[in-house]
């Protein structure tokens, strides 16, 4: 087996790991300032599709997290660069909170569907103009397949039950852009000039964060507290 090479990168997970909704994970403030004592690069990746950035930043500096903006990648991110890449008109079935994340991409005739956590839209008539979208031929882009998160009141279903009821009455296959997926990890690595071997990822989630950065080439140290609470 080849030699790991030193630590220069640390890939770090927020709902579940540092914060539960609008509570912090006990201890999480003095576990990230040590690690800010660390001679490593930190970058903070999120599947939450339950809000934009912005509003996420707002939430995590409330609870006294000292992050900036640019050192948040996020799933959103990434759904709204592969559409401008395929240039295609999404159906976006993400939260409201979310929108912002896709300011001036255009919705009108969509001919796309893109799919996070949106309770407000898993509604029959929704889902349908979806399911006829795909039927004609668009694309479908999810923002990621969880099968459950962490909540206060208990752990609630995720967007990938949704995704695969698409994907099983369309006999399609989803494009997924957030975690687990290896080029979810690689493009937020590319802005830190590191490479997979030189990187950890620290995650509440076996399957999205730790499995998912160990396929991709890293290592990964999960914690039991977000699904293990």
């Amino acid at each position: 087996m080849a030699a790991r090479r030193a630590l220069k990168a640390v890939l770090v997970d927020l709902s579940g790991t540092l914060h539960i909704e609008d509570s912090a994970v006990p201890g999480a403030q003095e576990a990230l300032r040590r690690l800010r004592n660390a001679p490593v690069a930190i970058k903070f990746v999120t599947n939450t599709t339950k809000e934009c950035k912005k509003t996420l930043l707002e939430r995590l500096r409330r609870l006294e997290f000292d992050i900036t903006e640019d050192e948040i990648f996020t799933s959103l991110t990434a759904a709204r660069n592969l559409l401008e890449q395929k240039h295609v008109r999404p159906l976006l079935l993400v939260d409201n909170s979310a929108l912002p994340d896709f300011e001036g991409i255009d919705t009108n005739s969509p001919n796309a569907v893109v799919i996070g956590l949106a309770a407000e839209h898993f509604n029959y008539q929704t889902m349908n103009k979806a399911f006829r979208l795909l039927l004609d031929g668009a694309p479908l882009i999810a923002i990621h397949k969880a099968r459950y998160y962490k909540r206060k009141d208990g752990l609630a279903l995720g967007p990938g039950p949704f995704v695969t009821g698409l994907e099983y009455a369309t006999d399609t296959k989803a494009t997924v852009v957030g975690k687990p997926e290896k080029t979810f990890f690689l493009e937020a690595l590319r802005s830190m000039g590191c490479t997979p071997e030189e990187t950890i990822m620290i995650g509440d989630d076996c399957r999205d964060d730790v499995g998912g950065a160990q396929n991709a080439g890293m290592r990964g140290i999960l914690v039991k507290t977000g699904m293990y609470f």
